[in-house]
């Protein structure tokens, strides 16, 4: 190499270093990835076609899916410019109805993000559980069968006196059968709602009539009844957070909706069964 673009080479290097030191800007949602056919495809639209995968994807080692949703994009941006004329019906419609979806979605997190203060919570709290108790608790047996008719005769037979522990133990098939068929304390929500439902109806030490559930058919008889204490509030801050904040989307959708001008004008001959029709979206 020459001795002058050597030294020229040497100079240019020393300027450099010796000029202030810019901050290499980090990343963010505009940041540039690719390009195809001068359509931007930037880091914002990577991660949103990330955020949108199955779960069994994302779990896959970051630089690979980074690089498959990359490709991904490529290669949709391709196809989408080598497309003639204007999008078929039923893509213009998904547009349509994927635009307005997402821009409610954002509309809501804004009504959910101003609805709720600390202060709204500690007076949900204290309207909730101003007695000093929660909800209701339930102390409840059952005997589990496989048929309507084999609980209507479990149902007879403790009518006409029967021990409920003792038939339980006989006939039960449920895995508390042998234990008398106690189910011990339970709140709303921990049973299935047809034996919750079945329950929340009886009276302390009076049975059902048999009810039907996925696991098969009961016969239930509640023990005792009780309320619950009232849980401290930062046991349940966030969950009646959340309540609030879903009954402000709620009003706030109710109020919309009678403020909106809406027309739903009768269409002759239109039938329900007319949105399994296809055909009608395509081009």
């Amino acid at each position: 190499m020459p001795k002058g673009l050597t030294f020229a080479t040497t100079l240019a290097f020393a300027a450099v270093m010796a000029l202030p030191q810019l901050a290499i800007a980090e990343p963010d949602a505009d940041t540039l990835v690719a390009r195809v056919n001068n359509q931007d495809i930037t880091l914002g639209h990577v991660i949103v076609a990330t955020a949108t995968l199955p779960q069994q994807y994302r779990q896959l080692p970051p630089d690979v899916l980074y690089n498959a949703v990359v490709d991904q994009l490529i290669q949709q941006t391709a196809l989408s410019d080598a497309y003639q004329g204007n999008p078929p019906r039923h893509v213009q419609l998904s547009l349509d109805n994927e635009r307005r979806s997402l821009i409610a979605a954002a509309e809501i997190e804004n009504i959910m993000a101003d609805a709720v203060t600390d202060a709204d919570i500690k007076a949900a709290y204290d309207a909730k559980y101003a007695d000093g108790f929660g909800g209701d608790e339930f102390n409840a047996s059952h005997i589990l069968v496989e048929t309507e008719d084999e609980a209507n005769a479990i149902k007879d037979e403790l009518d006409a006196g029967a021990d409920f522990a003792t038939v339980a133990k006989e006939k039960s098939t449920g895995p508390s059968g042998p234990n008398g068929g106690e189910l011990g304390w339970f709140g709303m929500g921990a049973m299935v709602p047809e034996f919750e439902t079945a329950v929340v109806a009886l009276e302390p030490e009076t049975v059902s009539d048999p009810v039907q559930t996925q696991f098969g058919w009961h016969v239930i008889r509640l023990n005792e009844k009780r309320k619950s204490e009232a849980p401290a509030l930062d046991e349940v801050q966030g969950q009646l957070g959340e309540e609030l904040r879903k009954q402000a989307v709620q009003d706030r959708v109710e109020l919309l909706t009678r403020e909106a001008t809406i027309e739903r004008p009768e269409v002759e001959g239109l039938s329900p069964e007319i949105i399994n029709n296809l055909d009608l979206i395509r081009n």
